[in-house]
């Protein structure tokens, strides 16, 4: 029993090309997947994942079930992601494989049908993220986009758009310029 427990029952080497491989499978899985999985996890999604991880269990850990050989694979899977990111974030073209770029869904208040169906994105989900960015719905925006890390980023339009702190420093410093002017202005001796 210690023996099967401590033992890694398959070559080192084995254990490494499975778990190596097994993890570029998931990243292209995922990224084939597209960014909505990234975006939000429905009840649907979450099976998947689940199961999925159970599917895979046994493509990386093969017919070893020794302590060693699951901490060995969690290593092994944990440096292959941290060489995996750091890679990524070098190499431009590799960053635009995994990550991709941006999608339009909305462009000047109206949808882009095609790329909601092709991301799998309902519009309910749309107009609540643009309603939590500050907007009443579809007409309040110029651009939403899903960003290839899953996060949605919506620019309303001009008139659409909340004042904040610079702007209402930028207004202060008019103001201070106006009265100014008036007040040089009032200073200056009656000429008629």
């Amino acid at each position: 029993m210690w023996h099967d427990l401590m033992h890694i029952q398959i070559p080192v080497a084995d254990k490494a090309i499975r778990t190596f491989a097994v993890y570029l499978l998931i990243v292209a899985l995922l990224r084939l997947a597209g960014k909505r999985e990234l975006a939000q996890l429905n009840g649907f999604d979450f099976v998947v994942m689940l199961l999925l991880s159970n599917v895979v269990q046994n493509a990386i850990i093969g017919p070893d079930n020794s302590l060693w050989g699951g901490a060995l694979g969690a290593i092994l899977l944990v440096g292959a992601n941290a060489v995996f990111v750091r890679i990524v974030l070098v190499v431009p073209w590799l960053r635009r494989l995994v990550h991709g770029s941006p999608s339009i869904l909305v462009w000047n208040g109206r949808w882009r049908e095609r790329t909601l169906f092709r991301l799998g994105l309902g519009k309910p989900d749309v107009i609540q993220g643009i309603m939590e960015q500050g907007g009443d719905g579809l007409h309040d925006t110029r651009l939403v986009t899903l960003e290839p890390k899953g996060s949605l980023i919506v620019r309303l339009r001009e008139s659409e758009q909340n004042s904040d702190k610079t702007d209402m420093a930028d207004l202060r410093a008019r103001l201070d310029r106006i009265e100014a002017h008036l007040a040089a202005l009032a200073a200056r001796p009656d000429t008629r």
